[in-house]
């Protein structure tokens, strides 16, 4: 049985990747796929396992820099209603995959639930955010996590509780699922309070940005004990440029791609950074931009 029986209407071939990622550039995906239901996922994930084809989940791509020689396998969206969901149950907050991280924040203060809004401004999908391990000012958003319900690679549905999938053996089970929604075990407090904070946390995320409009990304993970922009500004290089990318003038750990870049000279300028910081500081980058 050919493995898109079934699936024509949400999959399709040779899809550019470029418009779906902040940095505008990149290859195409050997096939796209935007299941509508749960259903339409399962099946999906169990048919590319059977097909032996690799699954990759497109969030926000806020953080994503596709090659441009495309990306082989299938590249899964969870755009559709039916994963952008936010319930929310007393002092739980059910969200889907594909539902804004912002969107989550917002909701959950309007109804009176603290401990995310210091998550205000982070670009991206509550599914990507996990994934990636998102924090803010030291604070993991696996802290506020309860469970996690991920599509298996044989297409079973699994709920794994926090201190289920943060274990090493469940962690690699999270890995090589695709996340379908996140329950957020959350704390009253008060509207008003919350939303100061709220406020003053996007304030300052978005002050650090380079200007709206531009095809930025941030590159690198912050160390514990400074910024990853302060190490790159002490190591000599803002301003630093490849072909068609930049370090951004606001904030150095961030590129800034202008038309005709590719992501050759991204990854270059990139790899440079992280040379030249590990030669003059004797500090390694983690980097915290995905490269497909």
């Amino acid at each position: 049985m050919d493995w898109l029986e079934g699936l024509e209407h949400i999959v399709r071939a040779d899809e550019p990747l470029a418009p779906y990622t902040w940095l505008r550039i990149g290859g195409a995906a050997q096939y796209f796929a935007e299941p509508t239901t749960l259903d339409e996922l399962r099946l999906l994930v169990a048919r590319c396992r059977e097909a032996q084809l690799p699954v990759r989940v497109l969030g926000g791509g806020s953080n994503l820099l596709v090659r441009d020689e495309g990306v082989a396998g299938v590249v899964v969206s969870l755009a559709a209603p039916a994963f952008a969901h936010i319930v929310v149950d007393g002092e739980l907050v059910r969200a889907g995959a594909g539902a804004r991280l912002n969107h989550v924040v917002t909701s959950s203060i309007r109804e009176g639930l603290g401990g995310l809004e210091s998550f205000a401004g982070i670009p991206g999908t509550v599914g990507g955010a996990i994934a990636t391990g998102v924090e803010s000012h030291g604070t993991g958003l696996a802290q506020w996590t309860h469970a996690i319900t991920a599509v298996q690679p044989d297409g079973s549905l699994q709920v794994m509780l926090r201190k289920e999938w943060e274990e090493t053996h469940q962690r690699s089970l999270l890995d090589s699922a695709v996340i379908s929604e996140v329950a957020f075990q959350l704390e009253r407090g008060d509207c008003r309070q919350l939303t100061q904070r709220m406020q003053q946390a996007w304030i300052v995320r978005r002050t650090s940005l380079p200007p709206a409009g531009l095809c930025t990304a941030r590159m690198f993970s912050h160390p514990t004990w400074t910024t990853a922009s302060a190490l790159i500004e002490q190591a000599g290089l803002r301003g630093t440029r490849v072909g068609n990318v930049e370090l951004s003038d606001r904030d150095p750990n961030y590129l800034v791609a202008h038309p005709g870049a590719t992501s050759r000279e991204a990854i270059q300028l990139m790899e440079l950074v992280q040379a030249t910081v590990r030669e003059k500081l004797g500090v390694e980058l983690e980097r915290a931009l995905r490269v497909w």
